[in-house]
């Protein structure tokens, strides 16, 4: 059986003014909307929402995303086109069906709070439990726990008008939560805050939505708190969706000129990770291979180190200088001349904690799973060329990179030592 999507948006069109079913035709035979008449607010706008995540919807006054989120809880009638929450049709249902979709399915989060002013902080919570005929005593016992889980625990009794603007807005968020939809609409929910407050709304609603599963939907326009919040954005233009992916990908792979002109000033160490970032690894030899075989890989690569693996997880490093002295003093065990990486991090870490870990290493970061296997390097060109949002201009194969720390006859005895043996066997076959 298909699990249906959170939310599917299909060829969404909203026009303004006099005869908008004509307006949508010419619109879809190639009409500019400046000459369709009537006010083309969106255009063809398609996306599909997925449980639990955030879905951002991004762009400057005039995009189109406000109309967008409002016909998608039904608030406005598409001109064509068809929403579908959890399978239903909100544009096709019945006022008593679009009613009980609106409560039990998606809440929505206002930008200036919408707080009733004669209610406490606790019934403002618990108001949407008390339209869905919720008894007393259950609706405020549930509002309760979850203005506990918004810092409000305290401020249960308190007037809206005692409140700080961020502490009216964790009540707005507390309402749709208490509600018990699966779905939270926001829109330009953190505007109207000041920089610090909206810093800290923003990390506390990423921890909510782990805590509690939700799907929201988060219209901005501001990049660099779409990029924050969304698992995926949308970014739109003039009524149209003109590009839809990851932060990542917008990031690194804008659409057009209007998505590179956003992204050029977004602090990239906030949105990309190691993961996104890293080179597959090159420079490597099995702990089987012995001393010499890394020699071997070091001399076939021209690099100073390699990364030691056994069974694909990484053991740790050597360098020419301790694979030739050991040469010299017939030790023929790597392990016993490996050392622990200097820099190890997960796929999932963000540059931020890359670039503070790699400050003081000649090393190429190591990125690493959580069963301990080695899945990519990032040397420090690559780190610097994505920090700085230039190609990177690195081998062909990106390598474990040291400083020259061996002369040139003690690599030619070395070299010519390893010559003399015979094909080494490597995790992957013969060499």
């Amino acid at each position: 059986m298909t699990v249906a999507h959170a939310i599917e948006a299909k060829n969404l069109f909203k026009v303004f003014g006099r005869n908008p079913k004509a307006a949508v035709e010419r619109l879809r035979q190639g009409v500019h909307r400046d000459d369709v008449g009537g006010t083309a607010a969106v255009i063809d706008a398609s996306f599909t929402v997925e449980a639990g995540e955030i879905f951002v919807i991004m762009g400057l006054s005039g995009s189109g995303k406000s109309t967008v989120i409002r016909m998608l809880n039904g608030l406005l009638q598409p001109t064509a086109g068809d929403v579908l929450v959890q399978g239903r049709s909100v544009t096709k249902a019945p006022a008593k069906e679009l009613r009980g979709i609106r409560q039990r399915s998606v809440s929505m989060v206002f930008q200036h709070f919408a707080l009733l002013p004669h209610l406490t902080v606790l019934d403002n919570a618990a108001y949407a439990l008390e339209i869905q005929g919720v008894g007393r005593d259950e609706r405020r016992e549930r509002a309760r726990e979850i203005l506990d889980r918004v810092g409000l625990g305290d401020r249960a009794d308190a007037m809206p008008d005692e409140l700080s603007g961020g502490m009216r807005q964790r009540v707005g968020i507390a309402r749709a939560l208490t509600a018990g939809t699966d779905i939270l609409l926001m829109d330009e929910a953190f505007s109207a805050l000041d920089p610090l407050i909206r810093r800290e709304m923003q990390e506390q609603l990423i921890e909510l939505q782990r805590e509690l599963g939700r799907t929201i939907v988060f219209i901005t326009h501001d990049l660099n708190e779409a990029m924050f919040l969304g698992d995926r954005i949308a970014v739109m233009r003039d009524g149209r969706i003109v590009q839809q992916g990851t932060p990542e990908e917008i990031l690194t792979d804008p659409a057009n000129d209007y998505v590179a002109q956003f992204v050029q000033d977004v602090d990239r160490t906030r949105v990309l990770t190691a993961g996104s970032v890293m080179e597959p690894p090159i420079a490597t030899s099995p702990v089987s291979a012995g001393v010499r075989g890394a020699l071997k890989v070091m001399r076939d690569l021209q690099t100073g180190a390699v990364a030691v693996l056994e069974n694909r997880r990484l053991v740790g490093v050597v360098t020419d200088r301790a694979v030739i002295r050991a040469v010299k003093d017939g030790v023929t065990d790597l392990r016993a001349i490996v050392r622990p990486a200097p820099t190890v991090v997960a796929p999932d870490d963000s540059l931020t904690d890359v670039v503070e870990r790699a400050v003081e290493s000649p090393l190429p970061v190591a990125v690493v799973d959580d069963r301990g296997r080695l899945v990519g390097v990032i040397p420090r060109v690559t780190l610097l060329a994505a920090l700085g949002n230039v190609p990177a201009v690195t081998r062909e194969n990106p390598v474990i990179d040291l400083p020259a720390t061996v002369t040139a006859s003690e690599l030619a005895t070395a070299f010519a030592s390893v010559d003399a043996e015979p094909a080494l066997a490597t995790e992957g076959g013969a060499r």
